[in-house]
């Protein structure tokens, strides 16, 4: 992290990045911890809502953002393909219990085992250590993450493929081939607001896990090619300049959820999150129902659609602010020089 030539520099107890930085095996427990964390708000929060279910009003109209993605998945329907809630309580269960064990292990790895990977005795681990400014080293470990985000797109194609996922243009659950339409798929990167094919959708979903995978396997298998420059980030490379490229990527994979969220009904159908948003600017842009709910039974009043986009643009904003925070510290831009140093002379002119 920015030291700005501090070598006694500390760091408050919130800034927990800082506590990992260096030691990778600490680095391995938060994320585990924090898969938990995030399980437990999965299981816990598809228990509520179905709790608070009513089948006598639309899904979308009752904020319920965990059931209408089980359901868009096709998962909660009876035999005859009505929405009943079937087999969600489970699933929400299985993800309470998952939520103990990634606990567990982060408490392990955070406790019990090495601090550092490069302390391990198994040579494997050992790869894993963390060194910021050595591109063979991010690279490495970048294909391991590019190596699963390639098999979660596989589930999901295979998923859709074997048990089906819900159209909304037959009001049904159905198995779905995807369709390796290269000239599609670049085609859906400029109209993907309209696409109104769950075959192209799923598509999308085979090639990325083609790309993903093999950009992996390539990450993991090579080594840097030709000299280490300041193009390729000598000198800007470090863990700071890394959790800003990763919050710039969620800051816009959370502003392009929200837009695809807000006004696509086909990946969202109006089933499970309600009728389609109208973009408002104020502020910031912001979007607001296409339907008055402001005395009925929503949460907050709001469609599920209306919840999910909004609260995905305001989250993809904040990342990518503060991609833009580390991005200029990891360039070595001390904050608090803004307060330390005088005003220009023109301001009191």
């Amino acid at each position: 992290m920015q030291t700005y030539g501090n070598p006694d520099v500390t760091y408050g107890w919130w800034a927990g990045n800082a506590g990992v930085t260096n030691k990778s095996g600490k680095f391995i427990a938060a994320h585990i911890a924090h898969t938990g964390l995030i399980a437990f708000a999965a299981g816990g929060s598809t228990l509520w809502e179905l709790a608070r279910y009513n089948p006598e009003i639309p899904m979308g109209h009752q904020s319920s953002i965990f059931l209408a993605h089980l359901a868009s998945i096709g998962i909660g329907f009876d035999e005859a393909g009505a929405w009943t809630g079937a087999g969600v309580a489970s699933i929400a269960i299985v993800h309470l219990v998952l939520s103990m064990v990634y606990g567990a292990g982060g408490l392990l790895h955070s406790v019990l085992f090495v601090g550092d990977m490069q302390d391990s005795e198994v040579p494997q681990a050992r790869k894993f250590k963390l060194e910021w400014d050595n591109p063979d080293n991010q690279t490495f470990i970048l294909g391991h993450h590019l190596l699963f985000f390639g098999v979660a797109c596989i589930w999901f194609v295979e998923w859709a493929r074997i048990h089906g996922i819900y159209d909304p243009a037959i009001g049904a659950v159905r198995q779905v081939e995807y369709n390796l339409n290269l000239t599609n798929i670049w085609n859906h990167q400029f109209d993907f607001l309209a696409i109104d094919s769950l075959e192209d959708v799923l598509g999308g979903h085979a090639f990325l896990a083609f790309l993903e995978i093999t950009g992996g396997a390539f990450h993991i298998a090579t080594k840097q090619v030709g000299e280490y420059t300041k193009f390729k980030g000598a000198g800007l490379l470090s863990a700071e300049a890394i959790l800003s490229f990763s919050c710039a990527g969620l800051g816009w994979m959370a502003v392009v959820a929200a837009f695809w969220c807000a006004q696509n009904t086909t990946v969202y159908p109006e089933a499970w999150y309600g009728e389609a948003l109208i973009l408002k600017f104020g502020i910031a842009p912001y979007w607001i129902d296409s339907v008055d709910l402001s005395g009925g039974p929503a949460f907050f009043g709001h469609t599920t659609r209306a919840a999910l986009a909004n609260v995905h643009y305001y989250f993809g904003f904040f990342f990518l602010q503060g991609h833009l925070w580390h991005a200029l510290r990891a360039m070595g831009f001390d904050f608090k020089r803004i307060l330390k140093e005088p005003l220009p002379a023109q301001l009191y002119e």
